[in-house]
């Protein structure tokens, strides 16, 4: 049988010789690892390896003659080419999906197994591959290939794949886990010293001979249950279990009743939790696993989890059943046939995996597929508008709709896991102001902004044009600052949207004449100016001021700049000497002054009932730890709502060594401040943040 796998691995290194992986080795070197899982860690016989390496040899050049192999080998070899053939678009991400497909494309269980160690060889190399095709498998093996491992029962490739996903999806988590897990390994294992002290002379006197082990989480494990939870690594209780193997001959009546004898004597020592004993000894899983689960509880009030089992149960919850095809005493094709069927079983029927069983795919992400089947990761929510921007800028800008599964949708519609979306464009479709509001990605938001101002420029480029042609036709001047003027005037909030409006007739040309030749008669500064209303406070009978930002009529004020007021704040205000109104907080650090010197002067005023379009300038003095990163979280946050960032200063405490980072920002409201300021102050490093 030998000769058999040196064949196979003749013809395909014939073949792969000249070809290499992505960091230089031979090609040859990934069959060899895969020969070496099947064989090694899982089990299979001669025949599988042979059908790994004579599978690689025909999956690029199927013209290789392969007459000189068994059938059972060539039966593999076509199931295994034709898996190879599946994209994650066709499968939709599901599992029970890609175990379909496996049972349509080959009916031999052993392909799977041979898929699955397949996969594991990849992603033990994970680091050779390019970001993109490394960042495709880490998502195939968290929603495909580590549920069917753990339905199919190899436990330790499992665990071996979410662990080998999560250091590449969370590398910091995961550092952060595993080092606490080597940190606590002591303290485990004075747990076990401890825990097995009370119980050695019964089990030793019974003549039971066993060992005991750990059996910590994975590191992803561990992640799950911190997410589910809502707990930090030191909230999960059942971080490790202590597994008794107890060594006896693979006699199953002998087994059980050993186990159950550990079981009496591990509950007579401690006070068990009945709610979790599970009894796999009686019934085992359809995949062949065997075990006795306890949870306890010990002297200091420590809850363990301790599991019973021989060796032969140990080594199939580890491997699976395949691992005894050789195991003594035990004639290898009955067991390995056994296990065979329940894979077979397994993948025919369908399965509600629990809660716990189940891959956790990031709640933030989707997944969605191009028709060529290109896997596309967008930002939970995301629209057909967001999937066009995500594959070029173009496309993006000419987008007028979508196919997703046959049926045509319009560009807002949002997108789900597993869709595979064909874009519609027209060379007509321009962006417009509305797409703003459609799109939940960074770049498909900056993208139509650069359209948008760069059309916008356009027509102001137009109108100034035209506003030029007919001042020199009316031989007169329009001054920067009298083109200001009339632009606030108007609420535009810049000279290229006002352009731009005049280009399009939203403003007369004309208007400009008139207002150059009204120009003579004297206006109140407009700079912060906003409008008064006056109405009578029914409970005192005192006028009271309702601040309104749209009508610029009436009586004026101005926002006082040493507290800055914006809209919503508690204010009040004061009547000054040739400039009128001003209004101030009730928290600015002048108030108690004016109100107690000028009482006289104080002017109650009100913000009017629904919040005004106007923008108010806020300034905020942010304490943090020198650090590198809170500047652009900072920047991050803002970027969430609707303010405008005016001025970002940073300067050095000289007596602490701190930061004082001086941010003026244009707010709507008190309410979208105190948002921005919440954030701020939860950012790592921050130490106070404050409104000047």
């Amino acid at each position: 049988m030998e000769d058999l796998v040196s064949r196979a691995r003749e013809v395909a290194l014939a073949v792969l010789g000249g070809e290499v992986r992505h960091n230089g080795e031979p090609f040859i070197v990934h069959p060899d690892g895969v020969a070496a899982i099947v064989r090694d860690e899982i089990g299979l016989p001669e025949e599988c390896i042979a059908a790994v390496y004579l599978h690689e040899a025909t999956r690029v050049h199927p013209e290789v003659d392969l007459s000189a192999f068994p059938q059972d080998v060539l039966t593999m070899v076509e199931g295994l080419n034709k898996i190879s053939t599946i994209k994650p678009r066709d499968t939709r991400l599901e599992a029970e999906n890609y175990k379909r497909l496996i049972v349509q494309y080959s009916a031999d269980p052993r392909v799977t197994v041979i898929k699955i160690a397949d996969r594991l060889e990849v992603m033990r190399n994970l680091s050779i591959f390019p970001k993109s095709s490394r960042e495709q498998k880490q998502l195939e093996t968290l929603m495909l290939y580590i549920p069917l491992a753990h339905q199919l029962g190899l436990y330790n490739i499992k665990s071996e794949l979410e662990d080998i996903y999560f250091k590449f999806s969370e590398p910091e988590q995961y550092r952060a886990i595993k080092n606490k897990l080597a940190a606590t390994a002591p303290q485990r294992e004075r747990l076990m010293k401890e825990f097995i002290e009370p119980l050695k002379e019964k089990i030793d006197k019974a003549g039971i001979k066993y060992k005991l082990k750990i059996r910590t989480k994975t590191a992803y494990s561990i992640f799950r249950k911190m997410q589910v939870q809502k707990v930090p690594f030191e909230g999960v209780f059942d971080v490790f279990a202590i597994r008794f193997i107890i060594d006896c001959e693979p006699d199953r009546k002998l087994e059980q009743d050993l186990c159950w004898k550990v079981y009496s004597y591990v509950t007579e020592e401690y006070e068990p939790d009945t709610t979790r004993l599970r009894d796999w000894l009686t019934n085992p899983k359809p995949n062949g696993y065997e075990s006795l689960h306890i949870t306890v509880k010990n002297s200091k009030g420590h809850y363990l989890e301790v599991q019973i089992r021989t060796i032969r149960m140990d080594e199939t919850a580890e491997s699976g059943l395949a691992s005894h095809w050789s195991y003594k005493g035990i004639k290898g094709e009955q067991t390995l046939d056994k296990w065979l069927t329940s894979v077979r079983y397994a993948l025919e029927h369908p399965t509600e995996a629990k809660p716990e069983d189940r891959p956790m795919a990031p709640s933030d992400e989707i997944f969605v597929f191009t028709p060529t089947g290109e896997l596309r990761i967008l930002k939970a929510g995301s629209t057909v508008l967001d999937f066009a921007f995500n594959i070029h800028s173009n496309i993006g800008s000419h987008c007028t709709g979508a196919r997703i599964g046959g049926k045509a949708v319009s560009i807002r519609e949002k997108l789900k896991t597993g869709d595979v979306v064909e874009i519609l464009t027209s060379k007509n479709q321009k962006p417009s102001a509305d797409w703003l509001n459609w799109v939940v990605s960074s770049k498909a938001r900056t993208k139509i902004r650069q359209q948008l101002d760069e059309a916008q420029r356009k027509l102001a480029s137009d109108g100034r044009e035209l506003v030029e042609r007919r001042l020199k036709n009316w031989k007169l001047e329009w001054s920067v600052e009298a083109q200001n003027d009339f632009c606030k005037k108007r609420g535009y909030d810049g000279l290229i949207a006002m352009y731009a409006a005049i280009a399009q007739g939203e403003i007369d040309v004309n208007e400009v004449k008139e207002a150059i030749l009204g120009q003579s008669k004297p206006e109140a500064a407009a700079e912060e100016t906003v409008a008064v209303k006056r109405s009578v406070f029914t409970g005192s009978g005192d006028d009271i001021l309702v601040l309104n930002a749209k009508d610029v009529k009436g009586l004026q004020y101005k926002m006082a700049r040493c507290c800055n007021p914006v809209f919503g704040d508690d204010v009040f205000g004061f009547v000054t000497r040739g400039e009128g109104i001003k209004i101030h907080r009730i928290s600015c650090p002048n108030a108690a002054r004016l109100l107690e010197r000028y009482p006289y002067r104080i002017q109650r005023v009100v913000w009017q009932e629904t919040q005004s379009t106007g923008e108010f300038l806020a300034t905020l003095t942010v304490t943090a730890e020198p650090d590198r990163n809170v500047m652009g979280s900072i920047m991050d946050i803002i970027a969430q709502f609707r303010v405008s960032l005016r001025s970002f200063v940073v300067n050095k405490n000289a007596r602490t060594g701190d930061d004082e980072i001086v941010i003026k920002l244009l707010v709507p409201s008190n309410s979208e401040l105190d948002k921005v300021i919440s954030l701020i102050g939860r950012i790592k490093h921050v130490l106070k943040v404050r409104r000047s």
